[in-house]
């Protein structure tokens, strides 16, 4: 067994400037942006607040321009297997987590557990 939610979304921008892209949708959805440490924050900058409880960040990214969810896992390789088996094909593997595709073509990512209330709120897969 293991469980999965949904954890929240990336907004991928090609983009020169991640500032000005992550304080476009900050202000759009009244969030704060909050650059990530070390040499994540040169690609991503996290948007906080809002009271969602989902996680929102800016993505520079060298395709085009998209919004893709986040499903959060305890279990990376059991949930990539169980949405293989719904129809889903992988693509690229990430560090820790992997860009899947759907059979309709969009493009998820499935991350390892991070989210403060995913015992409470994810779903238990047998």
């Amino acid at each position: 067994m293991h469980r999965s939610q949904l954890s929240g979304f990336i907004i991928d921008c090609r983009s020169a400037d991640l500032g000005a892209a992550a304080s476009f949708w900050g202000s759009a959805l009244g969030m704060d942006v909050r650059p990530l440490p070390g040499a994540e924050g040169l690609r991503y900058m996290r948007l906080a607040g809002g009271g969602h409880g989902l996680h929102v960040e800016v993505q520079l990214v060298d395709h085009d321009s998209r919004v893709h969810l986040d499903i959060e896992t305890d279990d990376v390789e059991a949930e990539v297997a169980r949405l293989e088996a719904l129809g889903a094909r992988r693509v690229a593997r990430h560090g820790a987590w992997w860009v899947m595709e759907a059979p309709t073509g969009q493009r998820f990512c499935v991350v390892p557990q991070d989210s403060p209330h995913f015992d409470e709120r994810a779903t238990t897969w047998p």
